[in-house]
C-alpha cells in the first residue's frame, strides 16, 4: 500500500498506522461504507472537527482529517449547489495532499452536517416590529430600513441533500436539531452513512436511539453555537459536557461523543475517561489557519472578550452562545421579540455588514464556546495533534 508522509502524518485513509508526536496510532483503511457502531475503534476516530457554518469549509475538514481526525463541512449556510462544490473540493484536497486517488466506490471521509428544523411559518407582523425596533440602528449606520430584507438565513435537509449525499456518500451525515424525515434517514443508512445527531438531554439521546443513529453528540452548555435541543425549548433543561455525558453514556446502548468545552488534551482526557467514544471540537479549530474564520472573530476569540460567552437568539431566533457584543448587551442576549429561527438573520444581516466594513464586530455572531483561552493560530494539524495527546 503506498502513502506519502506529510510531515509527521499519514493519510489514515490509506495506511495502517501514522505518527502522532511520539505516539503511533494505528489505523485501519476506510475502502467501503462498512460503518457500524464499531466505526470510532475500527478507524480510530477519537477526534472530530465541528461544522462550523461561515467560519469553515473543506480545508479545514480535509486538514484534521489528514490528522488523524475526521472533518466536517457544514451545509446549513450552503445551496445544494454550493456544497456540491464543497464536497468535490473535499475530495480533491485529500487527492492532491496524498498522491493517492480516492476508493471511489466507498465513503468519502468526511462527515457531512445538517439542521433539521421545521421552517416557521411566515411571521410577517413580528418581522416587521422587530425591525421597527432597529430603525434607529439602520439610520445610524446610513441603511435604508425599508430595504432590509426577510426570510430564512439557513436550510434544513431536503430531498435535494439527499440525491447529493446519495452521490458522494460521505462516511457520516449529522444532524442538529433532531432527525429529518425517517425514510431519508433510513435511505441514508441503507447506503452505508453513519447518521449521527446532537442530544442537549438525557431524553433527547434516547429519543435518537429509538429512530435508529449509530452515535450520539451530547452537548454540553458550554458548546458553541447553536443548541441542538429538540424535544423542548426550556434552557433550565440545559447541562453541562461533564455532567451531561456520563448520564447519556449510561442511558443508551449507542457510541457518545463528547462536546462543549473541550479544547485542551486536558478536556480530551476527561471526556475519555465518563465514558465518551471520541470528542467533537469546534472553537479550538476557529483561529486555526485553515478556518474562514474573520478577523474580527480571531481577534475576539483570542481576547478577554472571550471569557464573557452568553446564549443568544438575536442573530438567528434560537439559542446559540458566543462572545457577548454590543447587541447582545443593548437588546438583552435572549429576547423575546426576536423573529423564530432562521427567520431574525435578514434583519440583523445590514448592521453586521455596515459594522463590519468600519472594523466593529458589534452584531456579528462571535460563535464561541466557554473556553476559547487556548485559542491560538496554528494549522489545524498542529491543533489536532495537541487534542489527540489527550487520547493516548
Amino acid at each position: 500500500m503506498n502513502f506519502r508522509l506529510l510531515g509527521n502524518r499519514v493519510n489514515p485513509l490509506f495506511s495502517n498506522t501514522f505518527v502522532l508526536g511520539p505516539h503511533v496510532v494505528s489505523f485501519k483503511p476506510v475502502n467501503n461504507c462498512d460503518m457500524n457502531a464499531s466505526f470510532f475503534d475500527k478507524h480510530s476516530i477519537r477526534l472530530i472537527q465541528a461544522p462550523m457554518a461561515g467560519s469553515q469549509n473543506h480545508r479545514l475538514a480535509a486538514a484534521v482529517f489528514l490528522a488523524g481526525g475526521l472533518g466536517s463541512i457544514p451545509a446549513a449556510m450552503l445551496t445544494t449547489e454550493q456544497l456540491q462544490t464543497e464536497l468535490s473540493a473535499f475530495e480533491d484536497a485529500i487527492a492532491s495532499l496524498t498522491d493517492i486517488p480516492l476508493q471511489w466506490g466507498g465513503c468519502l471521509p468526511v462527515n457531512v452536517n445538517f439542521f433539521c428544523h421545521t421552517p416557521p411559518t411566515e411571521q410577517l407582523e413580528k418581522e416587521a416590529a422587530w425591525r421597527q425596533q432597529l430603525t434607529p440602528l439602520y439610520q445610524a449606520h446610513g441603511i435604508d430600513p425599508q430595504s432590509v430584507g426577510s426570510g430564512p438565513g439557513r436550510a434544513p435537509f431536503s430531498e435535494e441533500s439527499l440525491k447529493l449525499m446519495g452521490q458522494f456518500k460521505p462516511a457520516v451525515v449529522s444532524f442538529h436539531f433532531g432527525l429529518p424525515k425517517a425514510e431519508w434517514v433510513q435511505q441514508l443508512k441503507s447506503w452505508g452513512i453513519q447518521i449521527w445527531s446532537s442530544a442537549t438531554t438525557v431524553q433527547e439521546a434516547q429519543w435518537l436511539e429509538q429512530q435508529g443513529v449509530d452515535a450520539v453528540i451530547a452537548q454540553g452548555l458550554e458548546a458553541g453555537g447553536h443548541r441542538g435541543m429538540f424535544l423542548s425549548e426550556d434552557l433550565s433543561t440545559q447541562m453541562g459536557c461533564l455532567a451531561l455525558l456520563p448520564q447519556i453514556c449510561k442511558a443508551v446502548k449507542l457510541p457518545v461523543i463528547a462536546a462543549g468545552g473541550v479544547s485542551t488534551a486536558a478536556a480530551v482526557s476527561a471526556a475519555k475517561s465518563l465514558g465518551a467514544n471520541a470528542v467533537q471540537v469546534g472553537t479550538a479549530f476557529l483561529t486555526s489557519h485553515e478556518a474562514t474564520t474573520s478577523a474580527l472573530h480571531r481577534q475576539a476569540l483570542m481576547s478577554d472578550a472571550a471569557k464573557h460567552t452568553a446564549l443568544t437568539n438575536l442573530f438567528s431566533g434560537r439559542p446559540a452562545r458566543g462572545i457577548v457584543n454590543k447587541f447582545m448587551r443593548d437588546f438583552g442576549p435572549l429576547n423575546p421579540e426576536a423573529p423564530a429561527f432562521p427567520l431574525a438573520t435578514a434583519a440583523v444581516a445590514p448592521l453586521r455588514a455596515a459594522a463590519e466594513a468600519k472594523g466593529q464586530s458589534d452584531y456579528s455572531p462571535l460563535w464561541s464556546g466557554q473556553n476559547a483561552s487556548d485559542c491560538q493560530a496554528l494549522p489545524a494539524a498542529d491543533i489536532a495533534h495537541k487534542l489527540l495527546q489527550g487520547w493516548a
